[in-house]
């Protein structure tokens, strides 16, 4: 797909989202667009794939009639295979085009507000296709990957109509618009809806501001973060994030490498969950290779019970979060060897504690940090030491511009940590901070900087005011200060100035002056007034 084509997708679908915006915030409509093009995925991913079961037969899933007994029969043959391998069903009365086809048909009736049976046809079939997805998967070891992975999309919202006929229309819309996108699914090489969704749920982040640091990285910061923990590596077992957001990070780390074995995240936010399962999904990660868990990672962690241990950590929590640190966390394995527990106002340390825990001995793991990690002091100053003198986890710290996350215009960092470290006797230091490009209020990354970022780090090169390798005895004698301007001077001196140059230019100024003056004296003296010097 050419680069022309992808951006009238693009708009195509933006189209589609504008028919939401005004009736509700951003991240209300996302659960909508988000919600029916995934519904739309799962359509016409089983109706391919029940065609390919049927060719030999030489029938199309659409052409089955369901109420007859060979129909059933054909039905339950589809269904058990697509349970399998798929891990949901849909009839073919269930299937998008469908349901699009009523939609297309909504304009031709005219519905009578006290004719209940037509106001409810679209939201009621919908309603009852959605639930029978879920439905489908109960029982199966797919179960855990669609359980109420429909549930923020509310069909009966007065959001979107006040009447039922209004809720009936607006939805048809969608459903339609979307019907005559075609996101090339038979075409196994492209990732084209996988591509569009990311588009929207980037564009729904820069829409939903603040919030949208809840469930996005961009993808600029995910491509190096993505790169970092791939370095060198053509295959890994496993990645993992225990704040995943949509899960656009997971996927990134996918894109770096040949293939990854399995994908675990965890997520506090359900809706964010919902949308971190649905994003594996259309990017054809097979439920059986991933693990999305809805908790509170600190306080609920759900992968100690299966000892985690991932080839790969990928993270960006969120900066400074409060956690509890209740006293029963210093008996927790995940903080117990550090003597301190972090601050209950700021987390970010025991984000870092618990990556180390879930990280394998030939790992690799890069987090997205506020500054203040780097030199904050008491337990956090503990904890840092603790890593660098005890373990000498710390592989390198990063600084990035400020203003490049949605909702935050602080800088940040990222702190990368090895378990086995190659080069263990220094850490690698990188200040990147006035290396961007501004584009309106934000600044953004370019490729060209990433590629520097990310070189840098794979070949841990030392660059005139960019990049520096302190020892550990530098660090120790910083007191495990890890402020990157400690190691990194980026100070530019000054042109120097040519007094004699400048004091010429002053007496040449003077003159001009003194001539000005007499000119307007001059006018003065004619206009016969008097002059104002």
């Amino acid at each position: 797909m050419s680069e022309e084509q992808k951006k009238q997708l693009e708009k195509q679908l933006w189209a589609i989202a504008n028919l939401l915006r005004g009736k509700m915030d951003a991240d209300d409509y996302r659960n909508y667009i988000l919600g029916f093009i995934f519904f739309k995925y799962l359509s016409e991913k089983l109706h391919l794939y029940a065609d390919e079961i049927l060719e030999p037969d030489n029938i199309t899933y659409e052409q089955i009639d369901e109420n007859t007994a060979d129909g059933k029969l054909y039905i339950d043959a589809v269904k058990k295979a697509c349970i399998k391998n798929l891990g949901y069903f849909l009839k073919p009365s269930e299937l998008f085009t469908s349901i699009a086809q009523k939609g297309n048909n909504l304009s031709d009736i005219q519905t009578n507000d006290n004719d209940e049976a037509t106001q409810f046809f679209i939201i009621e079939d919908l309603e009852h296709i959605l639930n029978n997805i879920e439905q489908s998967t109960m029982g199966t070891d797919s179960e855990d990957d669609f359980i109420r992975l429909f549930e923020d999309l509310d069909l009966t919202s007065s959001k979107l109509g006040k009447t039922v006929k209004a809720k009936n229309e607006i939805i048809a819309k969608i459903i339609t618009h979307l019907d005559e996108i075609d996101f090339q699914l038979q075409d196994t090489e492209s990732d084209l809806l996988g591509d569009a969704y990311e588009y929207l749920i980037g564009e729904f982040a820069a829409g939903a501001g603040k919030k949208a640091g809840e469930f996005y990285t961009p993808q600029e910061v995910s491509t190096i973060l993505a790169k970092i923990v791939t370095t060198r590596k053509k295959r890994i077992k496993s990645v993992y994030d225990p704040t995943c957001g949509s899960g656009s990070l997971l996927l990134r780390v996918a894109k770096e490498v040949d293939d990854v074995g399995m994908f675990y995240g965890q997520e506090l936010n359900r809706t964010t969950y919902n949308l971190a399962r649905m994003n594996m999904i259309l990017h054809e990660v097979h439920y059986s290779k991933f693990d999305i868990k809805q908790e509170d990672t600190l306080e609920e962690p759900q992968h100690l019970d299966i000892d985690l241990k991932a080839e790969a950590i990928v993270a960006n929590p969120p900066f400074s979060a409060n956690w509890s640190a209740k006293g029963i966390f210093s008996t927790d394995d995940r903080f117990s060897q550090y003597g301190k527990l972090a601050p209950k106002t700021k987390a970010d340390f025991a984000f870092v504690q618990h990556m180390v825990h879930h990280l394998d001995e030939n790992g690799i793991m890069a987090t997205v940090l506020p500054h203040g990690v780097l030199f904050r002091g008491s337990a956090e100053g503990h904890i840092r030491r603790y890593l660098i003198e005890d373990r000498n986890y710390i592989d390198a710290v990063i600084g990035l511009p400020a203003n490049i996350f949605f909702g935050t215009g602080i800088p940040t960092c990222i702190l990368v940590l090895k378990k086995c470290r190659e080069a263990n006797e220094d850490v690698l230091f990188i200040d990147a901070s006035n290396h961007f490009e501004k584009q309106g209020n934000q600044n953004k990354l370019l490729p060209e900087h990433i590629a520097e970022i990310t070189n840098t780090y794979a070949n841990r090169e030392v660059k005139d005011k960019y990049s520096y390798r302190a020892t550990l005895q530098e660090i120790a004698d910083n007191d495990y200060n890890l402020n990157i301007p400690r190691y990194v001077d980026t100070f530019e001196e000054e042109e120097p100035i040519d007094i004699n140059a400048v004091a010429e230019e002053i007496q040449a100024l003077d003159l001009e002056i003194a001539e000005t003056d007499k000119r307007i004296a001059s006018y003065c003296a004619e206009l016969n007034i008097k002059t104002p010097f």
